[in-house]
């Protein structure tokens, strides 16, 4: 498939969640069966991410930064078992914490992190989560990030409601004053024990509904980064590493690949990047594009960060299309048991 035409695949997705559609079909009639019984199995081998432990990393990070009279940063993890960290064992190794940590780091401010992302959520559970993130009017978060949709993919949730319900969000917390970053699907046909014809299916079906949710995330003020082919590669050439022991979730170094690549984002929400590194660099092929092509060319490659540019242009809004360079996390410092500030 052509860029153009992944471009046009997401924009008819993106379109059907806008005007209420239930969006194209991501595998044909004929594949339907097929797919159906390669999913239950591969369910059966790798499990499907609604139990296990989760380890509470909600707290204050960045303690050493605080300076009296100066609030903490707040920052809210939303989506799914992803976003939640499972599949490891300390609070300090989930993507909220290295996150926090790593923001605390860059703005040498404390951050207090707050998590309401649930094992197994789909996008449609992301109404109650903005809920409870948007509780308190006094504590609306400063960024949010939200990693959701590999649970509609397994689950077929029609693409068009998953877009719908994530630009729902998106709007409610930009509304609020929230930035929010948006990781998209990550690349289901990376999972080990998922086998032919399912694994390419998946990979299709993932990388579809990325650039739909780009296109949904950015035209509501939101960011995205690119988790799919960001981990894809890495998980397929090192799923022993990468891979937790479910060889669904990701390990340890499965996290801080992805949170390495979120970071320079919220980093960038926040005003704390680099000012040099804001301006597109035609090197690394960066620039300005219709927001449907930059959302397909996101969804193909490493940690591509897509944001709103000009409302509108020869072919519909445009955005700017980043190749952000990943630097080391700091260590995470252990978060204490209060809440956040």
């Amino acid at each position: 498939m052509t860029g153009l035409s992944r471009a046009r695949v997401a924009r008819r997705i993106a379109a059907g969640a806008a005007y209420g559609g239930g969006g194209i079909g991501l595998a044909g009639a004929a594949a339907v069966g097929l797919l159906l019984a390669e999913a239950q199995l591969a369910r059966r081998r790798v499990g499907n991410g609604t139990s296990g432990h989760v380890p509470n990393a909600d707290g204050l990070y960045g303690a050493s930064y605080t300076v009296p009279g100066e609030p903490a940063l707040r920052l809210t993890m939303l989506g799914d078992s992803t976003a939640a960290g499972q599949g490891v064992h300390r609070a300090g190794q989930t993507p909220g914490a290295l996150l926090a940590s790593g923001v605390a780091a860059i703005a040498e401010r404390p951050v207090g992190l707050s998590t309401v992302a649930v094992p197994g959520a789909r996008s449609d559970d992301l109404e109650r989560q903005v809920t409870l993130a948007l509780a308190d009017p006094s504590r609306v978060p400063d960024v949010c990030v939200i990693m959701i949709g590999a649970n509609d993919v397994t689950h077929r949730m029609p693409p068009a409601h998953s877009v719908r319900h994530l630009s729902s969000a998106v709007r409610r917390l930009r509304t609020a004053g929230a930035e929010v970053v948006v990781g998209t699907c990550p690349d289901l046909g990376t999972i080990e024990p998922v086998r032919q014809p399912l694994r390419w299916l998946a990979r299709r079906a993932s990388r579809q509904l990325a650039a739909a949710q780009t296109i949904g995330a950015v035209e509501q003020g939101g960011r995205t980064v690119s988790l799919g082919d960001l981990l894809g590669p890495e998980f397929a050439a090192n799923p022993r590493e990468l891979f937790g022991p479910d060889n669904y979730h990701p390990s340890v170094e499965g996290y801080a690949t992805a949170a390495m690549a979120v970071l320079p984002t919220v980093g960038a929400v926040l005003g704390l990047w680099p000012a040099e590194e804001e301006r597109p660099d035609a090197a690394r092929r960066e620039g300005f594009l219709p927001v449907a092509r930059a959302a397909a060319e996101a969804a193909e490659e490493a940690g591509t960060e897509v944001t709103a540019a000009m409302p509108s242009g020869p072919r519909g809004p445009w955005a700017l299309l980043k190749r952000r360079r990943r630097r080391r996390l700091p260590e995470p410092e252990p978060a204490p048991s209060t809440q956040p500030t």
